[in-house]
């Protein structure tokens, strides 16, 4: 940001902004869910998280491609909602001894960074189809639908495999 003058001027430079702040989210979240893959002891969500990380993966290249049909290097900027929420996920599983709470610990923190993203994806897709940039509409959309579908994945494992049952007894 200009110290004098404003970096965001017009909606296409609010569109590069968002894109930016997902591409640092993204970013970031590759580097934090090895750590909850790691911790977690359920397989079923073991197994997602691992899934999740591929996928975040292909959603950094789909970013790529949208930065390039935009013209523009793909880049990222600090988000400090994402950089909060992990932290927030650090400190909740350091704070957790039962490794069945924990699983729903983890749980609930990774459903807290899906439905960032998945709100965060949605304004772009608002964005772009105002803007008329329907060439990235169908990679933002892409993600977008992965999102809600690990968070579906999540909501699944805590309630249809047991996990917050377990935790709770």
């Amino acid at each position: 940001m200009g110290l004098f003058s404003k970096d965001i001027k017009t909606m296409d430079d609010l569109l590069l902004h968002g894109l930016q702040d997902i591409y640092y989210a993204e970013q970031q979240i590759t580097k934090a869910l090895p750590k909850m893959i790691e911790q977690a002891t359920n397989r079923d969500l073991t197994q997602g998280l691992k899934t999740h990380l591929e996928e975040t993966n292909k959603q950094i290249e789909r970013l790529d491609q949208v930065f390039k049909k935009l013209g523009k290097r793909p880049s990222g900027t600090d988000c400090p909602a994402i950089d909060g929420l992990i932290k927030e996920a650090d400190e909740t599983a350091g704070e957790v001894e039962d490794k069945t709470v924990l699983d729903a610990a983890i749980i609930a923190n990774a459903q807290a960074v899906e439905h960032y993203e998945i709100a965060r994806y949605g304004t772009l897709i608002a964005w772009a189809e105002e803007l008329g940039h329907d060439d990235i509409v169908r990679f933002l959309t892409t993600n977008l639908n992965e999102e809600k579908a690990a968070n579906t994945k999540l909501n699944t494992v805590a309630l249809r495999k047991g996990v917050n049952r377990r935790a709770a007894s």
